[in-house]
């Protein structure tokens, strides 16, 4: 039987889809090594256990692949139908049996990563709407997912950590968690600082700003609102100890 792969020959198109994939493996791995006891316990996110980051994980799987339909019929299929179906959805997900949970995951899994995977190469450039409202093309739903995956297997609590996240991912996420705050306008006076690298975000004209500075995975877990181990702040409003990041989602 001849294997099947991916359609599209873009290699960095097909380098992303591996990084998504990988971010899949991982967040499975940390689930399985739950007990079905253990998804009743908490996570970094308040008031979610790990049945509701599971729910959400695999509702998302759902969600992303109903956009991938869109790009490879034309015919609009909407992430979810409003904000509140999304939130009833992980909540009764959150609900399931322990076997339909982890069902849930893998089965969206694999039904996501299948659409993916027979997406022609011209399709990838059809525009969706995600639930935001943002028009992106098809091929921002494989950053959409990566995001996911690697960020809420950290959220399972169950000794994920930043530092697991390689760091393309790690970069991609700073920049996109200061690029909210620069659109809110929620990033004056605050400057973020990578220790050994050059990269450096927020208000970088900024006379006197507050500096946050770490390695980039205690950088990006402060700026993703998860904690501040690992970052020192230094300036206005740090006498205190390391300001809480602004708001990203």
């Amino acid at each position: 039987m001849v294997a099947r792969h991916d359609r599209t020959t873009d290699p960095a198109l097909l380098d992303a889809l591996l990084q998504a994939r990988r971010g899949t493996a991982f967040f499975a791995r940390k689930l399985n090594e739950l007990s079905d006891a253990e998804l009743d316990g908490g996570t970094l996110l308040p008031g979610w256990t790990r049945r509701h980051v599971v729910a959400h994980v695999g509702y998302n799987a759902r969600a992303i692949a109903r956009l991938i339909e869109w790009a490879a019929t034309g015919v609009e299929t909407p992430m979810y139908p409003s904000p509140e179906a999304r939130n009833h959805e992980i909540d009764f997900g959150s609900t399931l049996s322990p076997i339909a949970l982890r069902h849930l995951f893998d089965h969206s899994a694999v039904h996501l990563n299948v659409e993916w995977r027979d997406l022609p190469s011209d399709a990838w450039h059809h525009r969706v709407k995600t639930a935001q409202g943002r028009l992106v093309p098809a091929e921002e739903t494989v950053w959409m997912r990566t995001r996911e995956v690697w960020m809420h297997a950290v959220d399972l609590d169950n000794g994920a950590t930043f530092s697991d996240i390689p760091a393309p991912v790690l970069e991609r996420l700073l920049s996109d968690i200061t690029g909210a705050w620069h659109t809110r306008g929620t990033d004056t006076g605050l400057l973020v600082k990578v220790d050994g690298t050059d990269l450096a975000f927020g208000d970088v004209g900024a006379a006197d700003p507050t500096t946050v500075t770490g390695p980039l995975p205690a950088v990006v877990e402060w700026a993703a609102g998860r904690g501040s181990r690992g970052v020192t702040a230094t300036g206005p409003g740090t006498t205190e100890g390391t300001p809480a990041a602004p708001k990203w989602i």
